[in-house]
C-alpha cells in the first residue's frame, strides 16, 4: 500500500483545472512533512518559484519566514523537525492578470485530515489568512493575528510573509515588538525539547 506521501505526490485531482489556467501548467504536488515532526508550517499553497524547485517558501517570502522563527534553512527544512503542509499541495496557477490563483479546496478536502493524523504537532503556525480560515474559522486575519495570545503557544496565526504584507508590517509594529519573539521563544522551545 502506497505511503500517504507517495499518494499526495501522485495526485492529479486538479490537472483540469490547472489546464485552464494561464500558466496551463502539470500538478506538481510539494510535499514535505514526517510524522514526528512537532512544529507544523501551515502556508497558502505554493508559488510558481515552488512549483519548480520542489522545496517549500524558497523565495522571499520563505527568508522573511524563517528570520520570523528564528531559524536556518538547515533546520526549516529538516522534516523530522518541521513539517510544511500549505492548504493545497500543488501551485495554483496564474489568472489571466498574472495574479496568484486561490489553493483549490478539493486539496484539502482530500488530504489534509489524513495528513494531521499523522502529525500531531505540538506547535502551529498559520501563515496566511486560507490557513487562519480553515483552523481557526476566522476571516479578519489582523484581528486574529492581534489576539494572537488567545492562541498561543501552541498555534500562532500569522500574516503572510510576502512582500505585499510589508505595508501591513509598518503598520502593526505589535508584530515585530511582541509577537515575534514569542514566536521564536516557541520555536526554540520545539526545538531544544528532549521528551
Amino acid at each position: 500500500m502506497p505511503s500517504l506521501e507517495h499518494s499526495i505526490t501522485a495526485c492529479r485531482l486538479c490537472a483540469p483545472r490547472f489546464a485552464d489556467t494561464a500558466t496551463a501548467h502539470e500538478p506538481r504536488p510539494v510535499v514535505w512533512f514526517r510524522p514526528g515532526a512537532r512544529i507544523l508550517v501551515v502556508g497558502q499553497a505554493p508559488g510558481m518559484r515552488v512549483h519548480r524547485s520542489g522545496r517549500p517558501f524558497t523565495d522571499r517570502s520563505g527568508d522573511r519566514l524563517r528570520d520570523w522563527m528564528g531559524v536556518d534553512q538547515s533546520i526549516f527544512y529538516d522534516r523530522d523537525r518541521i513539517a510544511i503542509v500549505p492548504m493545497a499541495f500543488c501551485f495554483p496557477g496564474y489568472d489571466l492578470r498574472g495574479s496568484d490563483l486561490p489553493p483549490p479546496s478539493l486539496c484539502a478536502q482530500t488530504w489534509r485530515h489524513q495528513v494531521l493524523q499523522q502529525l500531531q504537532p505540538r506547535l502551529t503556525l498559520l501563515v496566511g489568512g486560507y490557513a487562519i480560515r480553515w483552523h481557526l474559522g476566522q476571516r479578519d486575519v489582523t484581528a486574529t493575528v492581534a489576539s494572537w495570545r488567545d492562541h498561543a503557544p501552541a498555534v500562532f496565526p500569522l500574516p503572510h510573509p510576502s512582500w505585499r504584507n510589508t505595508g501591513w508590517l509598518r503598520r502593526n509594529p505589535w508584530f515585530e515588538t511582541d509577537l515575534l519573539p514569542a514566536l521564536r521563544g516557541a520555536v526554540r522551545a520545539e526545538l531544544t525539547r528532549n521528551d
